[in-house]
């Protein structure tokens, strides 16, 4: 008699052991799947945020470029007008020859704008690039974060089936 209670006591504690360990891996396995829908938000957000800076990077370089084809169109009608200046002063053309200096500093004002716009440009796509990276990596961990939440919700449901 005594073994037989003995057993069935053994029996009981294992029973109560399996199912106390079977109610915290359910625990944990639900804990995981918040954890991974509050990770699959914030990878949302920074692929919406990501989306966002792309947008403004890509209207900056396209300002840029239309900048640096402003500044080819006039420093192309200065280059003009400095020949033609230059052409009416070996004519004889006084006023014109005083206009030469002026052509002159506006040709390198607008090389220099021109210098600084390529600069602009090359910056904004270098930042395109580096956010189109940053977005493709959000994407994979939000890709990850989905694949994770739908092994979890597998979990739970084989926890709660008791396989």
């Amino acid at each position: 008699m005594r073994r037989f209670l003995t057993h069935l006591l053994a029996l009981a504690l294992l029973g109560f052991g399996t199912a106390a360990f079977a109610q915290t891996d359910l625990q944990n396995d639900k804990k995981d799947a918040r954890q991974d829908r509050r990770d699959l938000r914030k990878d949302q957000k920074d692929i919406n945020q990501d989306k966002r800076d792309l947008r403004k990077d890509r209207a900056d370089r396209n300002q840029d470029q239309r900048d640096i084809n402003r500044d080819r169109r006039d420093l192309n009608k200065d280059r003009r007008d400095l020949r033609h200046d230059e052409k009416d002063c070996k004519a004889g053309d006084k006023a014109d020859c005083k206009d030469i200096g002026k052509d002159k500093r506006d040709i390198n004002n607008d090389k220099r704008d021109l210098s600084k716009d390529r600069a602009d440009r090359n910056k904004d796509q270098r930042d395109i690039n580096r956010d189109r990276r940053d977005l493709h990596k959000d994407r994979k961990d939000a890709r990850n974060d989905r694949k994770d939440l739908r092994k979890d919700r597998r979990d739970i449901h084989k926890d709660k089936q008791g396989k």
